[in-house]
């Protein structure tokens, strides 16, 4: 096994243990998708690859926080519903581990407005902007993947104290990292 660390900045990354390889992708999901394509394609053991994607995430409700390994990812900002009656599948939900029950809303919308989080909420647990590219590359060109997502925020107007919480956040994705290399 050759694991890819993934992470939007390097602040989420701060504290992934030594000798493991990290990847910055940028924020969203168009430079993750970019930059996770790329480093797979190009991975000199690509045979051997395993992605772990981690990184800060909002919980759409109460009583969520910690670290959470996903199950499902979905694309929220993609109008699905619309595309699929043109008779197209959007591949909107990507069902990574079904023996996690976490489901990750990945979108390029920084979720503050109680009205968006409440809607998400209906549909899954945590909020990112990067993890659905990450996980529709890594399914694409089928190399194993891992999300694994800290909740720093409560996707409302305490997501904007998020680079306060980042450091305590990259320091318990650096424990859940060491752990699963051991």
């Amino acid at each position: 096994m050759q694991p890819l660390v993934v992470a939007a900045i390097a602040a989420e990354a701060a504290y992934v243990p030594e000798g493991m390889e990290v990847l910055i992708t940028g924020v969203g999901k168009t430079l993750a998708a970019v930059a996770v394509t790329r480093a797979i394609c190009e991975h000199p053991r690509r045979d051997e690859l395993v992605v772990i994607n981690i990184g800060t995430a909002g919980a759409l409700r109460e009583g969520i926080s910690g670290v959470h390994e996903i199950g499902t990812v979905l694309n929220h900002d993609l109008s699905a519903e619309a595309i699929r009656q043109l008779g197209i599948d959007p591949r909107e939900r990507i069902a990574i581990n079904p023996s996690h029950a976490t489901t990750l809303a990945s979108g390029d919308l920084f979720v503050t407005d109680p009205t968006v989080r409440d809607e998400l909420a209906r549909q899954a647990d945590l909020v990112d902007m990067e993890g659905y590219a990450i996980a529709l590359a890594c399914t694409e060109l089928d190399v194993p993947v891992h999300l694994v997502k800290m909740v720093s925020d409560n996707a409302d107007e305490t997501a904007h104290d998020w680079s306060a919480a980042v450091d305590g956040c990259a320091r318990e994705l650096g424990r859940w990292l060491a752990d699963f290399a051991s």
